[in-house]
């Protein structure tokens, strides 16, 4: 597939065509990745500017630019005001349009936008409709994976996963919309079959300046041209104003009464999260092994969105049921320790909340709960005393690094501290380093206890300055239980001396 320059040029307000006309198979943000026949778009960053890496670019095979500027470099040249504004509806054009071609669902909101969408994309699977996944952890094609760099990619990336799809046949594209993904006009040129809300709570305010802002950014996926239809949970202000809102059909869930369908007597066990939903055409029993309160939320989401698509109740039924985990999200790590340990990606004060009842939920009444978190570098500084009150539910705190990148890790940790100036001296403990903190959590937790271990979930590394360190929080926490258990043997060995 290709599309011409002059034909771009007449697609994009403002662009002005320098050099020959040709045509382009692909577009590419990052000169590093340039195939030949791309067309190179040298976009200005927060640290770096594309306009830079042009010459790269050619170098690699680029058969010419998008770029802000006419540069001193022999290949033809669409020139824009802003290369970043118009990168997805290029990208869209230059990979044939392929959302109009797909059902694309996106999520948004603050939580629960990796579990939905997994919900979502087993279901289908189990169905026998072939569907993709891009979102947080992963980009899934024809079950291929390649793990993300960013929640929403950037428009090349996208678009071409989305032609990518359609190459493999895939009926359905299911993807995380993050805010940034929106402000940053990744996703312009995508057309959504079903856009779905699934709440808002304040975060990424370093970014968005107001929860205003951030609510704004997140309404813009359900404006008519881009969302056909719109699934809201009208759970909290955010959703139910939205639902007021939008222009394009909605329809809407949660647990209030004021939702076209209700969630109701919501059961948590160990095996997993029940719930009743009920609604004009729906009246059944929903099942997901994830466990969570707020899991009820995403199964909903997912079922509803799958029979708004026309899929039957039981395959519905049957494909969230055997969509048995989400990597990072409630996830246990069992190697018959008698303690529970669990990894969660809950970085919000609301999340991380829930996750401590839950976790308190499911042990007997004197049991404690133990917590290894810290905060995010460079993000929503304002936030962490209401973050440190959160972590300050569970019994017992240990205080530690989550990729501090160019921020001093003690800072983040006394911003943390001052939202629990009337917790008693002895529950809160600081270990800076990450691994340590989880050996120091397991190695305190008695057997009836729980320890939970969040905010990077799935996440492989973590950024130290300007170090990248290999840390993965489901292997340090069983490395700790192994290291408990040879501790455990050699003082029996030595007793029976």
């Amino acid at each position: 597939m290709s599309y011409s320059l002059s034909h771009l040029a007449t697609q994009i307000p403002e662009a002005r065509l320098v050099g020959a006309d040709l045509d382009v198979s692909g577009v590419a943000s990052d000169s590093r990745l340039v195939k030949p026949g791309d067309i190179f778009a040298a976009m200005k960053g927060t640290h770096l500017d594309g306009h830079d890496f042009a010459h790269e670019a050619y170098i690699n095979g680029a058969s010419s630019l998008l770029t802000s500027r006419k540069l001193p470099i022999d290949l033809p040249q669409l020139i824009v005001p802003s290369v970043r504004r118009v990168l997805g509806k290029v990208s869209s054009l230059v990979y044939g349009i392929p959302s109009t071609k797909l059902n694309v669902i996106g999520i948004t909101g603050t939580n629960g936008k990796t579990t939905t969408s997994y919900m979502i994309e087993n279901a289908l699977e189990h169905a026998g409709i072939r569907s993709g996944l891009i979102g947080t952890i992963e980009t899934k094609i024809a079950g291929q994976s390649v793990p993300a760099l960013f929640t929403t990619p950037e428009a090349p990336s996208l678009q071409g996963s989305l032609a990518e799809m359609l190459r493999h046949d895939v009926e359905v594209a299911v993807m995380e919309v993050s805010s940034h993904g929106i402000d940053q006009h990744r996703i312009d040129g995508t057309l959504f079959e079903l856009g779905i809300f699934t709440n808002l709570t304040a975060e990424h305010l370093d970014y968005h300046g107001t929860i205003e802002q951030y609510y704004a950014t997140k309404a813009q996926l359900f404006e008519p041209s881009r969302c056909k239809r719109a699934l809201v949970c009208v759970d909290d202000e955010w959703g139910l104003r939205l639902s007021h809102q939008v222009q394009t059909p909605v329809v809407t869930f949660g647990s209030t009464p004021l939702a076209d369908y209700h969630i109701e007597d919501i059961r948590i066990t160990h095996d997993g999260t029940s719930f009743t939903l009920n609604g004009p055409d729906v009246h059944t029993e929903i099942f997901s092994p994830i466990v969570g309160a707020c899991n009820a939320q995403n199964a909903a989401a997912a079922f509803l969105a799958l029979h708004l698509l026309g899929l039957d109740t039981e395959a519905a039924l049957a494909g969230i049921k055997s969509c048995q985990k989400v990597s990072g999200r409630f996830q246990r790590v069992e190697l018959g320790q008698s303690m529970e340990i669990i990894i969660d990606y809950a970085h919000t004060p609301g999340a991380i909340v829930s996750l401590i009842e839950t976790a308190r939920s499911l042990r007997a009444d004197n049991s404690e709960v133990y917590i290894v978190a810290g905060a995010r570098g460079g993000r929503d500084r304002l936030k962490r005393p209401e973050l440190g009150r959160a972590l300050a539910k569970a019994n017992h705190v240990i205080l530690t690094v989550d990729s501090p990148g160019d921020e001093d890790p003690v800072a983040i940790i006394e911003q943390l501290i001052a939202g629990t100036i009337d917790v008693p001296q002895g529950r809160i403990s600081i270990v800076l380093d990450r691994e340590k903190a989880i050996q120091l959590a397991i190695g305190s937790a008695g057997p009836d206890d729980t320890v939970l271990i969040v905010g990077r979930g799935h996440e492989k590394s973590l950024r130290i300055g300007n170090r990248k360190i290999l840390l993965d929080d489901v292997e340090a926490a069983k490395k700790a239980v192994e290291m408990l258990d040879l501790a455990g043997t050699q003082a029996s060995a030595y007793a029976s001396r």
